[in-house]
């Protein structure tokens, strides 16, 4: 299958294309390799591999390669709140013009998984799962970007969405502004963290798991096209506070700070269902408890925090 990954050497898409190589595909990555991250290159061997060095924003781009695709994964993105409040501009044009215009191109034969964010789903209710007919209610232009342009697929029919937990894992390109990639960071270097309303709850998802969500749909489109799933462990619906205890089964001197005064500026909290897409047969493979104990593997090789969209 010949397969184009925009953004295919970030967090996710390092992990997603040798999984796909692997697997026999010809993959074309498109990447602007914006935090001059080195992350395909083991995979520069295989003669499937085509590198692409260019924009999403390029349309010239898109109208080239993308009839040529069976299938699309537009993974390219400004990625997290933070970055995208920052530049909303630049948030607006790859976010979702540049993936609106892949789907205007695409042919209702060629298939295409976008991923989006259950953070669309915001502040959820006390006790409640938030499941795919649950309303959308995002807190950020980030979250309102992948709503949107959720909405805007799923009326064409022919696409699969997923709305991913907030990951976590290693990655050939590390990310450590993600919540347990960072706290689990602080654990091992600093020793602490402070924590504001830790109460808050959100579900999570190891990287790796994220990728074979992709191959899983690959395998099951026809069943599959036209509906939102989400993507998470159904074990790991935690408060950031809960979070610190896993963190801490593994580094006993990790202390968390609980502060009175101050506030999270993201305001997300909710639990999530992820029923739908456990229902077609897709199981994640790597709890929290495996994806921390790789963490801290990692963090004695990673010792600075260079690895972020921040």
């Amino acid at each position: 299958m010949q397969i184009v990954v925009t953004g295919g050497a970030g967090y996710l898409g390092s992990v997603l294309v040798p999984l796909l190589l692997d697997d026999g595909h010809d993959v074309t990555v498109v990447d602007n390799f914006l935090y001059g991250q080195t992350s395909l290159l083991d995979c520069c061997h295989c003669r499937r591999l085509t590198v692409v060095r260019g924009d999403v924003r390029d349309s010239r781009l898109l109208h080239e390669l993308i009839p040529r695709a069976d299938a699309v994964f537009p993974l390219a993105c400004l990625t997290g709140a933070p970055a995208c409040a920052r530049d909303p501009w630049t948030a607006t044009a790859v976010n979702f013009d540049a993936v609106k215009t892949i789907a205007d191109v695409l042919s209702p034969s060629q298939m295409m998984i976008f991923p989006s964010t259950n953070s669309g789903y915001g502040v959820g209710e006390a006790g409640i799962h938030c499941d795919e007919d649950t309303p959308l209610r995002p807190v950020s232009l980030y979250g309102r970007l992948k709503v949107e342009l959720e909405s805007l697929l799923l009326n064409k029919g022919t696409f699969v969405t997923f709305r991913f937990a907030t990951l976590f894992g290693i990655s050939p390109r590390m990310r450590l502004d993600l919540l347990v990639n960072d706290f689990t960071y602080r654990a091992v270097n600093d020793g602490f963290v402070v924590l504001f309303e830790p109460h808050f709850k959100r579900n999570y998802l190891h990287v790796r798991d994220a990728a074979r969500a992709f191959v899983h749909v690959l395998a099951n489109y026809h069943q599959m096209k036209g509906r939102p799933y989400n993507v998470g462990l159904s074990n790991a619906n935690l408060s950031k506070l809960e979070l610190c205890e896993l963190i801490r089964c593994q580094v006993p001197s990790f202390q968390m700070v609980t502060a009175d005064v101050g506030e999270d500026p993201d305001k997300r909290n909710y639990i999530v269902s992820n029923a739908r897409i456990e229902a077609t047969g897709f199981e994640p493979a790597f709890g929290l408890t495996n994806g921390i104990e790789e963490l801290v593997k990692g963090y004695k090789i990673v010792r600075h925090n260079h690895y972020a969209n921040v």
